[in-house]
């Protein structure tokens, strides 16, 4: 067994269920989950060591991304979100990402409402810069986000505005350090918001954002900078301009789709000596049961046919569909972390569950010799 794999499952071992599930049927609305299948094994959740060839890396593979806490796509109470926080916690999690742009300050606000709790050098926590927020009584403007804070938004990559923003988040958050700091949506695919081309919006992070980070990572404010985006092209680009750490690499690797990131990006970001969180490692619950592919929403034609395909395979190994997505996402060398969302705390014991699942090695032989993942994608070794 590879020394990287040490996956848990004390806490969760109860949602390591063997009871058949629906073929990836809608399940229940917001906050539901598909029951996990295979056979547990009772290990601790994988850790990295704290630098990987002097970078700091997370400290555990298993993550929580924050939209969902946020309202991302419904809306979360503060009770169960806490719940949820303590449920992951409770489980061995100790990485937390959110973001002042997820519920436009809600998500900082309930993961600082738990996290000020325990010890800052027990856990990873990672926010965003890139926009900052100001207090509103009028009308917020149109977002994904259900209910959120009464706060308007506007982008700012400078070095004033990095500063702003750490302080802003560390103030939300309640908690005496951030250990990550990601430069949040520069990207191709962000553009209408930007309100221009991210190019021109790079050059200023060029002259503010990247130096500003790199001083307070050298001042050691904290421990490492990157990237949080849905393309690759900002984070390639950086590589070459500056010296980010780690990249939250959202919406680029995932079992459905995986080739470019696997062949192009991740060599890159290696070679500089960087990692990867994956982001929406489950297309924000398309590989988990729900109809809704990423942020958008809107399900790619090919998708449906694809996800059908790999699901036929699951059920012949009697492995579910959101076990093997995760388990596919995190098994590169590159990755430092996977962070799955979390709406409910099943939902949280489901994720860390689904990485205590010991998964045959036929499994993935089969799933490349249908063409359904790359001949060379990296797969766990059990």
């Amino acid at each position: 067994m590879n020394a990287r794999r040490h996956f848990l499952s004390a806490a969760a071992a109860g949602t390591g269920a063997l009871a058949a599930s629906p073929l990836l049927a809608q399940s229940g609305g917001p906050g539901s989950v598909l029951s996990t299948l295979g056979r547990a094994e009772a290990r601790a959740l994988a850790t990295n060591p704290s630098r990987q060839g002097g970078r700091y890396r997370p400290h555990t593979r298993l993550g929580l991304g924050g939209v969902a806490i946020g309202n991302g796509f419904a809306e979360a109470s503060d009770a169960q979100s806490e719940a949820t926080l303590a449920a992951a916690y409770a489980a061995g999690v100790r990485y937390f990402d959110t973001s002042p742009w997820y519920g436009l300050g809600l998500s900082e606000r309930r993961y600082g409402h738990h996290l000020h709790n325990h010890p800052a050098r027990d856990y990873t926590l990672s926010t965003k810069v890139g926009r900052l927020l100001t207090a509103t009584n009028g009308a917020l403007q149109d977002t994904m986000w259900q209910s959120p804070s009464p706060f308007h938004y506007r982008y700012d990559y400078s070095a004033d505005g990095v500063r702003r923003s750490v302080e802003d988040s560390l103030n939300r958050l309640g908690v005496s350090q951030l250990d990550v700091v990601f430069i949040h949506d520069l990207s191709p695919d962000n553009e209408k918001d930007l309100g221009m081309p991210w190019e021109q919006r790079f050059a200023e992070a060029a002259k503010g954002a990247m130096p500003a980070l790199t001083r307070l990572r050298e001042e050691g404010l904290i421990k490492a900078w990157g990237f949080g985006v849905n393309c690759p092209q900002p984070a390639l680009r950086a590589i070459a301009e500056a010296d980010p750490d780690i990249f939250l690499l959202a919406c680029q690797y995932s079992m459905l789709d995986h080739a470019e990131a696997l062949h192009d990006t991740f060599p890159k970001i290696a070679a500089h000596g960087a990692s990867v969180v994956v982001g929406s490692p489950l297309l924000a619950g398309y590989l988990a049961g729900r109809d809704r592919y990423l942020y958008d929403g809107k399900v790619p034609s090919w998708a449906p046919e694809k996800r059908a395909k790999v699901q036929a395979v699951c059920d012949r190994h009697g492995v579910d569909l959101r076990t093997a997505a995760l388990q596919f996402a995190d098994a590169p060398e590159v990755v430092s972390a996977v962070i799955p969302g979390a709406r409910t705390p099943e939902q949280a014991l489901a994720n860390v569950a689904s990485m205590s699942i010991a998964i045959p090695a036929a499994f993935w032989a089969e799933l490349k010799q249908q063409g359904l993942i790359a001949a060379d994608a990296p797969v766990p070794r059990g």
